[in-house]
C-alpha cells in the first residue's frame, strides 16, 4: 500500500494550516497567501500564490508518494515487496509500528529542544570533538559545495556508541565516550538519549533484515558481528532556525546530499522542509517534499548500501528548505563495523554487471566523507580532542 496522507488545508493569519489538526503545517509567510481549500495527497501538487516567501510568484508544492512498511505485520513477503519497490524507485520509505512509543518520541523531542535552547556559550562548551561527538553550530556542515554559498542553517548534536576512554575499542575513529551536558543543566537528558539510541538500533536492525531479503540474501546477513553486530550507530539531533531558504541564491537549511552509510532513520516534527530528488541527473532537477507523519520514521538508503548493491538500490539526493518556521528532527545513522569491508554483494553482480566500485573499509570511507563536509575544528579557536 501507499502511505495515505491527506491534510485539508486552509489559510488563517497568513499561515497554511491543516483543517483537521489545525497545526501549522506547510508554509509560513509574513505576506498574504491565497489558496483554495483542497486535499494534499502524496504525488499531488498545491499551487500557492504569495507576495513573498521561498520565492516570488506561484509556487507548486509537490508531495512525494512513498511506500509505508509496517514492522509489526507478519506478512514478511508484502513488507519485502514494498521495501524493494521503494529501494529501486527512490530509496525513501516510511516505517510505522516500529516499537518506539509516541510518548517516548515526544520526550526525546522535548529534551532536544531544551538542549538547543541553551545559550550559545553553553552549547559551545559541548563542541563536537574529532570523533564527531557533541554540538555542531550553525553553518558548521557544508553539504553541497557546488550550490551552497556557505554552510547549512542548522545546528546539531552527535551521540554515538558509548565506549569508555580506557577501552581498546575507543581507539577506533567512531567509537569513544560521548560529550554529555552536565546533569544539573539538563537533568535526565543523557538517560533519554541513551535509551532512544538503544531502541533506534533495534528498529534499524529490523529494517536491515528486510533489506537483506530484498537483495536475495540471508535474513541475518547484516546481523553478523563484522556488520551490525558492532555497528557504528550515530544519533543526531537537529534544529533548523526560522530562516527562509533561497535555493536560487544558495541558501538552504541543509544542502543537497546523499547520506554516507547503510540506512538513516529520521523522525521529524510537523513542519515541512525535507525534499528529495529522485533523478539527480535531470535538468532541471525536480524536488518533492516528504510529508511528516506522526509516529513514523522516514527511512532512506545511504551511499554505502548503494555501493554494496552495485547501484541496484538507490541513495537519493535530499535537502532541507526552510520556510520561516523553526524545525526539529532526529536522525539515526546506522553503518557496519569499522573493519567491515564494503564490496559488491554476490547477489548484485554478474558477468554482464561487474562491480562498479572497489572494496573499501567502512571506517576509511566514513572518515573521508565526514572530513569533506564538516568545518575544521581549528575554525573554533581550539583543537578539540
Amino acid at each position: 500500500m501507499k502511505m495515505e496522507f491527506v491534510a485539508y488545508l486552509f489559510i488563517s493569519d497568513g499561515v497554511l494550516k491543516n483543517r483537521k489538526s489545525e497545526k501549522l503545517y506547510i508554509l509560513h509567510s509574513p505576506s498574504p497567501i491565497s489558496c483554495t481549500e483542497k486535499p494534499i495527497i502524496p504525488g499531488s501538487s498545491i499551487h500557492l500564490k504569495m507576495d513573498n516567501g521561498i520565492k516570488n510568484g506561484a509556487e507548486a508544492i509537490t508531495v512525494s508518494a512513498l511506500n509505508c512498511i509496517d514492522l509489526s505485520t507478519t506478512d514478511t513477503h508484502q513488507s519485502v515487496s514494498l521495501l524493494k519497490q521503494a529501494c529501486l524507485d527512490c530509496g525513501f520509505f516510511y516505517v510505522v509500528n516500529h516499537g518506539i512509543t509516541e510518548q517516548f518520541m515526544d520526550e526525546v523531542f522535548s529534551q532536544s529542544r531544551k538542549m538547543f535552547s541553551l545559550p550559545l556559550s553553553e552549547k559551545m562548551k559541548l563542541l563536537r570533538n574529532k570523533k564527531h561527538r557533541g554540538y555542531t553550530p550553525l553553518l558548521d556542515e557544508h553539504l553541497d559545495h557546488e550550490n551552497q554559498v556557505h554552510g547549512d542553517y542548522k545546528e546539531g548534536y552527535y551521540i554515538g556508541v558509548e565506549v569508555a576512554e580506557d577501552d581498546p575499542k575507543a581507539e577506533k575513529p567512531f567509537y569513544g565516550p560521548n560529550v554529555w551536558p552536565a546533569p544539573d543543566i539538563l537533568p535526565g537528558w543523557r538517560e533519554t538519549m541513551e535509551e532512544f539510541h538503544r531502541q533506534a538500533l533495534e528498529v534499524a536492525k529490523a529494517v536491515a533484515r528486510l533489506i537483506a531479503l530484498a537483495l536475495d540474501l540471508d535474513v541475518h546477513f547484516f546481523d553478523k558481528q563484522e556488520m551490525l553486530g558492532e555497528a557504528i550507530a550515530t544519533l543526531r539531533l537537529l534544529h533548523y532556525e526560522g530562516k527562509i531558504s533561497d535555493p536560487s541564491n544558495g541558501i538552504f537549511g541543509a544542502g543537497a546530499h546523499s547520506d554516507f552509510g547503510l540506512i538513516t532513520l529520521l523522525a521529524t516534527d510537523d513542519v515541512l522542509g525535507l525534499q528529495i530528488c529522485k533523478d539527480k541527473d535531470a535538468k532541471p532537477q525536480l524536488w518533492e517534499y516528504v510529508a511528516p507523519v506522526k509516529g513514523a520514521f522516514i527511512v532512506n538508503l545511504g551511499d554505502m548500501l548503494e555501493r554494496w548493491s552495485n547501484c541496484i538500490f538507490k541513495s537519493t539526493l535530499h535537502r532541507v528548505v526552510g520556510n520561516g518556521r523553526e524545525r526539529y528532527s532526529i536522525a539515526y545513522f546506522i553503518e557496519p563495523s569499522h573493519d567491515c569491508l564494503v564490496e559488491c554483494l554476490p547477489s548484485c553482480k554478474s558477468e554482464n554487471n561487474p562491480p562498479k566500485f572497489p572494496p573499501i573499509l567502512c571506517q576509511t570511507y566514513l572518515s573521508q566523507r565526514y572530513s569533506d563536509t564538516h568545518a575544521d575544528l581549528t575554525t573554533y579557536g581550539e583543537n578539540k580532542n
